[in-house]
């Protein structure tokens, strides 16, 4: 009668453990995962933009006496945000009705650009607003002047001649700081190879004057006609230097 009872208890307890795994397995296959990955965001790339202004490049061979040269980069922050800047040199032989004379020196630009543009699939293009604090160290010579003076002629007859005056003075450690607001874009043309195009207004706020004369041209300025009010352009060619990638968007994960 024991042996039978240990197996009653044995064939009991076995069929108990049976039920229990198969109820355990029931449940782990109608259970659902709590969350679904989605896969990663696609990748922006971040980098260096280096190039020249072609507009410069090119008035050297159409304009008499102007030599001029402008590097230009931008260096992406985030995704709508670029660090910018210019550097260039100019020196230009103006000759107007009255005055010839030479302006030569160096400038720096140094800002930023907000790219306003939403671009698709892999696209990098820009259509920017930015802004750019200016300083150039120049020096101008005043090559030549002219003059009217009071000629007698028969005695009698007072005439005025015009008379050129070579002076050949130059005025030398000048300075002058301004403002840009700036408007452009830029276009991907081949693999990291950029067309660009901007506009620019210029506030003149500081500007060392020699004596005795103006400044009638100031390198990366130009000229000086309306006062403290000026204007500008550019086209770049630029080259775009991949440095590293960064998410677009942090992944996101969905639930049932």
């Amino acid at each position: 009668m024991r042996t039978q009872s240990i197996l009653k208890y044995f064939t009991s307890l076995g069929i108990m453990l049976a039920a229990m795994q198969g109820s355990a397995q029931v449940a782990t296959d109608t259970v659902a995962p709590a969350e679904t990955a989605v896969p990663a965001a696609k990748s922006e790339r971040y980098g260096l933009r280096l190039g020249v202004d072609l507009n410069k490049i090119a008035k050297g061979f159409y304009t008499d006496d102007y030599r001029g040269l402008e590097i230009v980069g931008d260096y992406r922050l985030s995704k709508k945000l670029y660090a910018a800047a210019e550097i260039g040199n100019e020196d230009y032989t103006i000759d107007d009705r009255q005055l010839n004379f030479t302006a030569s020196g160096s400038y720096l630009k140094v800002g930023f650009d907000y790219n306003a543009y939403e671009n698709w699939l892999d696209m990098e293009n820009m259509i920017y607003v930015g802004f750019r604090y200016s300083i150039a160290s120049f020096s101008q010579t005043l090559n030549s002047y002219k003059i009217y003076d009071n000629r007698i002629l028969d005695g009698n007859v007072r005439y005025l001649d015009e008379v050129t005056v070579i002076s050949g003075r130059e005025y030398s450690s000048l300075n002058a700081h301004w403002a840009e607001v700036v408007g452009g874009v830029k276009a991907e043309v081949f693999d990291n190879l950029f067309l660009g195009f901007s506009v620019r207004l210029n506030l003149l706020f500081a500007n060392k004057k020699p004596d005795n004369f103006d400044n009638l041209y100031i390198p990366g300025y130009n000229r000086t006609y309306a006062g403290s009010f000026g204007a500008g352009f550019n086209y770049t060619v630029s080259y775009f230097i991949p440095l590293y990638k960064k998410a677009a968007k942090p992944a996101e994960k969905t639930t049932p």
